[in-house]
This record gives C-alpha cells, structure tokens and sequence, in this order.
C-alpha cells in the first residue's frame, strides 16, 4: 500500500510589510484583501496543527497543490521554502503552484528558484511542467495552471504545449502499469469553478483525460471539499478538490482539512481509498469522514493484458 496525503492553500502568512513600490497594480487590491479578512480567515496555527495530524498518518508522500504564497512578494518566498520543508524532505512531497503563487509577473519564476527542489522531476530538472515523480507503484504528475492575470480575476491555464506533454507522459506511464496521480491547482473539469475563478482550457484537459486517462486527480483553489469524476477510456476519472489547509471559518466542508489516500495493487489494477482529516466541531483535528471516489481504478487493465506489472 502507498499512502499520499493530499493539502492544498495554505496561504502561508503573515504576509510581510511589503515596500511602497511593491504595491503597484494586482498586488495593491491583494494587500488590501488581506487586511480586510483574509489574514483571520487563514489561521496559521491552525495549519501547524493540521501539519502534525497529518505527519502521524504516515504518508508516503505529501501533495501540495499549490497557494503557498499570498500576493507575490519576494519576502514570501523563503516563508514558502520553510512551509514546505515542514511537509517533508523534496523527495517526500511534490508541489505544484497556485494561481497566488503567480500572483504577478515574475513571481511564479522567483518562487521556484526557491522552491524548485520540491518540483524536481525523475531527470533532475526543476521548475518544468508537466514533471513525474515515479514512487513504488505510483506516478506522481505536476501541472501548472499558475499564470497572472487581471485584479480580481483569478482563473488558469495550462497551454496546448503543457497539454500535450502530459497526454504523452500520462500514456507512457499507462504503459509502465504505474497509478497515475495528477496534481493541478484549478479544478480542471469544465463544471469545477465559475469564470474568472476557472481553468480557462478545463474542456481541453477533460478531453485528453477521456482519451489517456489517469487514476486519480488532486486540486484545490475552491477552498472546498468536493469529489467529482471525468471520462477516461475505461472509467470515471475521481476529480478530488480539498478545502484551504489554514481556513478556520465558514461551512465544515470549508474548513482546514486534508485527504489521505490509500493504494493498493489489485489482480484487476488498484484500490484506491480515502478519508478526510481536519478541524472538527470541537476544535480539534482528527477523522472526519471516508470518502467515496464512486469507482475502482482501472488504469492497469489493459498493461495487465501485455504482462506489464509494476511488480515485475
């Protein structure tokens, strides 16, 4: 069994005293957003808690899907280095960026000069996307929906080239009869999030989903806890989004919770299971609820048929 634990949005703060220059264009409405809510919405202790509960389940590896950052500041980026070597050591977590970590020009790339190692592919290489990460019987696939974009606006996009490379990667994985874990900040269905909030090519990853397919797909950006399922060419594809890691308020489906989520190798391919961990109505972080991904994955059927098993 290989055992992924699932967070996303932190929104690590505080969010530091930025110079007056540094307040020009998107950043300024953000900055004012955070004083206005969004710095008592995300509770930084909490997430520490959340953090710990989630480091005694053990997990195999850690996925992080992306919103360490806040409004681009430079002085972020360190704050997103040290997040993230909490989860875990590079190897132990894989990271794929927000729409806050490209919060304007030129963020996203200084955030990865300081947070590449927790994108470094199987070659090596940092900061590409799509990258894979192959760990026991599962693949491990990063993309980037992160771009900037107007003030108040905050949707993605992945790009026809990106598209393209992960429908190429996610057949060759098939092929080597691994699960394929995609990693996306965006919802990537077309229902998944409104418009200007939504990923602007969802219909172009739903339909190379339907003909490459893939085991299961981790987002957030919705600050939500939600499950739904896409095409694939021999099943529904589960499409898992999970709530903000630091949010306190609102709905218990919106507050801080994490996914944990369990894979076994099966005659027919592989089970996945999942549960919910989180703030409880007592304030304590614990089991909240199992989690049904309304299917079984298939993805090693058909390299079932050829002899190709990753336990060979």
């Amino acid at each position: 069994m290989f055992r992924i634990a699932h967070l996303t949005d932190p929104h690590v703060g505080p969010l530091p005293r930025p110079r007056l220059r540094e307040l020009m264009g998107k950043r300024l409405t953000g900055f004012i957003n955070w004083h206005r809510g969004r710095d008592r919405a995300h509770d930084m202790e909490l997430l520490a808690a959340l953090v710990q509960d989630m480091r005694n389940q053990r997990p195999d590896h850690i996925a992080c899907t992306g919103d360490i950052a806040n409004i681009g500041l430079p002085q972020e980026w360190d704050a997103a280095r040290e997040f993230l070597a909490s989860l875990g050591e590079p190897d132990a977590v894989s990271f794929v960026p927000g729409n806050h970590d490209a919060y304007i020009e030129g963020a996203l790339a200084g955030l990865l000069t300081v947070c590449g190692p927790w994108t470094r592919d199987d070659a090596g290489e940092e900061g590409v996307f799509p990258y894979v990460r192959r760990r026991d019987h599962v693949a491990l696939v990063g993309l980037s929906s992160a771009i900037p974009t107007a003030p108040f606006v905050a949707s993605g996009r992945m790009g026809q080239t990106q598209l393209d490379a992960a429908e190429k990667l996610l057949d060759g994985l098939a092929e080597e009869g691994l699960c394929r874990v995609v990693m996306i900040h965006h919802p990537p269905h077309v229902a998944g999030a409104s418009a200007g909030r939504n990923l602007t090519d969802s219909r172009k990853f739903e339909e190379m989903i339907a003909r490459t397919g893939a085991d299961l797909v981790l987002h957030g950006h919705n600050h939500i806890g939600t499950v739904a399922t896409i095409p694939g060419p021999d099943g529904r594809v589960p499409v898992i989004g999970a709530p903000s890691a630091s949010s306190r308020g609102g709905t218990i489906a919106h507050r801080a919770a994490y996914y944990l989520f369990d894979i076994a190798l099966a005659d027919y391919g592989f089970t996945v299971k999942a549960q919910m961990r989180g703030l409880k109505a007592d304030g304590s972080i614990g089991f909240l609820e199992n989690v049904s991904l309304a299917r079984k994955s298939g993805g090693l059927r058909e390299s079932l048929k050829r002899g190709k098993h990753a336990r060979q």
